[in-house]
């Protein structure tokens, strides 16, 4: 019975990712011109790292600190999905002659993020099927339960 529950666990992780990874492309696409950051230089891109997020002995989820602390036990099998960090890009900036920009070089080239809007988009649209895949998953194991209590009653 625990494996059954297991997939509510593992599709709402699942969504629960995908929602961080369409906050974190809504970022890139509304920082696209951003060419002062407090950290100084243009924003810099950013993107989500995945990973497999294992359950405990009582069949709840463990948190990325659990795992660091039980490191080097024995695995259990993957039951869902986390963000296990968050990565900047390190590519260069997009640069673009504005000799009038405030932000503009001795040359007169302003330093724009290397921001792929499209690119963005796409991601975006990926995240969201993703996300959608996962609320069928939670979908298709309640609609199990409900017949499962269905085939009891008789």
């Amino acid at each position: 019975m625990d494996t059954f529950f297991a997939s509510f666990g593992i599709g709402a992780t699942g969504m629960k990712a995908q929602r961080m990874r369409m906050d974190i492309i809504a970022a890139n696409i509304a920082n696209a011109h951003t060419t002062r950051t407090p950290e100084g230089g243009p924003y810099r891109r950013k993107d989500l790292v995945f990973a497999a997020l294992p359950y405990d002995e009582g069949g709840q989820p463990q948190s990325f600190l659990d795992m660091l602390i039980k490191a080097g036990e024995e695995e259990k099998d993957p039951q869902g999905v986390y963000v296990a960090t968050i990565v900047e890009d390190k590519g260069k900036p997009r640069m673009v002659y504005d000799p009038d920009h405030p932000d503009a070089n001795a040359e007169g080239y302003v330093a724009y993020p290397n921001i792929d809007v499209v690119k963005e988009m796409v991601n975006l649209l990926s995240a969201s099927r993703s996300y959608e895949a996962n609320v069928t998953v939670m979908n298709a194991a309640k609609s199990m339960a409900l017949k499962t209590l269905d085939i009891g009653r008789v």
